[in-house]
């Protein structure tokens, strides 16, 4: 009984992980259209961040996490409910689409690119992450092609891995001094809204799984598909 449950933990935090990189790269997406579309007038959480491009940097970091996130889960025995979880990720996704077609007035296209404090909007947001997470994981068992595809592409991983390695050291860093300069520039306007809090946390977590999996040596263990 201890140890299934440690498994659904384990794999609770896998898919968390995962989903705070898309929560991440949703953000920084965000941001990205704002500063680049008011540029040069506006500079965000200025004077702390020196330039909005290093978003790109976070972006980065919180991509480079993805595939060792998803291992950790991916070794697991979880068994499943009638069907795989990519079903329920598609049924979830494909609900949350409808959701926002329909009971919101953001379009589709500029879901995450808008700035919106509508609770439906952000519920839309988080519901649409939450089913490419469950997706995406679940990815390989789709089928027998699809899972080919990935294990070539792990194969091209393999052959750069300690530059990836390298990488998310370097994003990691960058992603916490982005982190400490949102976190002081909120501080300082007093600027304490439920998104500067996601901001924030989402970016101190993608910071923090940098450097674990930088210790882990994640990216170094990989395994080429033979």
């Amino acid at each position: 009984m201890g140890c299934s449950i440690f498994v659904y933990v384990k794999k609770f935090f896998s898919l968390s992980l995962i989903l705070n990189s898309f929560i991440t790269l949703a953000t920084v997406a965000g941001i990205l259209y704002g500063f680049y579309d008011a540029w040069p007038n506006w500079k965000p959480f200025s004077p702390y961040l020196v330039t909005g491009n290093l978003f790109l940097v976070v972006a980065a970091a919180a991509f480079i996490n993805i595939f060792p996130s998803a291992s950790i889960g991916r070794c697991l025995h979880t068994g499943r409910l009638w069907f795989h979880h990519y079903v329920y990720g598609f049924f979830v996704l494909l609900s949350s689409v409808i959701y926002v077609v329909t009971f919101t007035s953001v379009s589709l296209i500029m879901l995450f690119f808008i700035y919106s404090s509508s609770v439906a909007v952000n519920a839309g947001r988080f519901f649409v992450l939450t089913g490419l997470t469950l997706f995406l994981d679940d990815l390989p068992d789709v089928s027998k092609q699809v899972e080919s595809i990935l294990n070539k592409i792990k194969s091209g991983f393999y052959k750069i891995r300690q530059a990836i390695h390298a990488l998310q050291l370097v994003t990691g860093l960058v992603s916490f001094y982005v982190f400490l300069a949102v976190s002081l520039s909120i501080i300082h306007k007093l600027a304490f809204t439920f998104s500067n809090f996601i901001t924030m946390s989402t970016f101190l977590i993608t910071s923090i799984t940098s450097f674990a999996c930088v210790k882990r040596k994640a990216w170094l263990k990989i395994a080429p598909e033979k």
